[in-house]
């Protein structure tokens, strides 16, 4: 029998590039816009499998009842749902998540963001399947993603030798920040360059190790935050004051880079960050001219659109190519696709003018 695998589920995201539609007190992963449940429950469904354990997420204290709720409507049950008093990152959180299991047990966590989209969820399991070997033994496993396309907007795992033993794990060679076009053409044809996804595999001692050795500091507050925390049936809000003197880091930054521990496993499961308009048409279904088509829409001599309608409102599309419509109750989004990663300066000018709603 395969240990059981503990799935960490980091849901602290606010998914600004999917302005308007998603808000700060309800980001994109408590929307459903990858499937028919929200993507934070599309996430939990992925997880129900006799391999993994109820899981552990962890969020804002703003988002604590739409998340227990999210969690019930599915007939689920969390270990725990740790309150971060603010986001510090990524590496922080899953120390909190790693302070938070059992010792004795050593538990293996699945680290996973609860934004993303797989659709071949049963790849995804059989790969951390795979990985489950070299996390066994003390590897800081990452999932890389096949490329299948030049991606200039997401960073890169260059992958060395198989592990012995294991061959669908790789050493890391080295971690790459996001390309120039050129470069990125020359990854994706060198079938030693992965997508990083930002999903990992290890023994909780084997990360605590690790971070102890390369980040003291985020070790230190986030030992004392747990050290100190009150729990309330499954939430646990770790001690404010040393949380909030953690610096904000990336686990990559933190430890993965850092450590010679760190393996990838290739991983082929149709995967999307979801981190852009633009990246949801790319994965939604189209009409026959490549419309992407939400809500109530009425759309002549449109092409290559993503078109919503939200709460009710109609869009109406005339002659237009390659745009993002969104219209919300209170806004209305109108953006060439591939200038879609840039909805985010929206959003920072909206802030400056105080016009940002919930």
């Amino acid at each position: 029998m395969s240990p059981e695998v503990r799935p960490v589920i980091l849901s602290g995201g606010s998914g600004t590039r999917l302005w308007p539609l998603s808000r700060p007190l309800r980001p994109k992963q408590l929307l459903p816009i990858g499937g028919a449940g929200t993507m934070l429950q599309e996430t939990l469904a992925r997880a129900q499998h006799p391999m993994f354990g109820d899981p552990v997420i962890i969020a804002g204290e703003e988002h604590r009842s739409l998340i227990e709720e999210q969690v019930e409507a599915m007939g689920a049950a969390a270990a725990a749902i740790i309150l971060e008093p603010q986001g510090r990152n990524t590496a922080p959180a899953i120390a909190l998540a790693a302070y938070c299991s059992d010792p004795a047990a050593d538990e293996i966590l699945l680290v996973m963001p609860s934004d993303h989209v797989i659709r071949d969820p049963q790849e995804f399991r059989d790969r951390v399947a795979a990985a489950l070997p070299a996390a066994e033994a003390g590897a800081l496993v990452t999932f890389g993603i096949e490329p299948t396309r030049p991606e200039t907007g997401y960073g890169y795992i260059e992958a060395g030798d198989a592990v012995e033993g294991t061959p669908a794990v790789r050493k890391v060679k080295r971690f790459v920040e996001k390309p120039d076009l050129a470069t990125a053409q020359a990854f994706c044809a060198s079938g030693s360059h992965f997508w990083n996804a930002g999903i990992f595999l290890f023994r909780s001692s084997a990360f605590l190790d690790q971070l102890r050795k390369f980040a003291p500091e985020i070790d230190a507050h986030c030992k004392a935050a747990i050290a100190g925390k009150s729990v309330d049936g499954p939430f646990v809000r770790p001690a404010a004051e040393p949380f909030l003197s953690c610096p904000a880091i990336s686990v990559d930054y933190a430890v993965l880079e850092r450590t010679d521990r760190a393996c990838v496993v290739p991983v082929a499961m149709r995967w999307s960050d979801v981190g852009s308009w633009d990246a949801l048409w790319d994965i939604a279904a189209k009409d026959e001219r490549g419309n992407a088509i939400h809500g109530k829409v009425i759309a002549i001599d449109a092409d290559g659109c993503l078109l919503r309608g939200e709460d009710g409102i109609t869009v109406a599309a005339l002659g237009v190519e390659n745009l993002v419509v969104v219209a919300t109750r209170d806004a209305v989004l109108v953006v060439p696709r591939d200038r879609a990663q840039d909805t985010k300066l929206l959003v920072e000018k909206l802030e400056e003018l105080g016009r940002t709603k919930t």
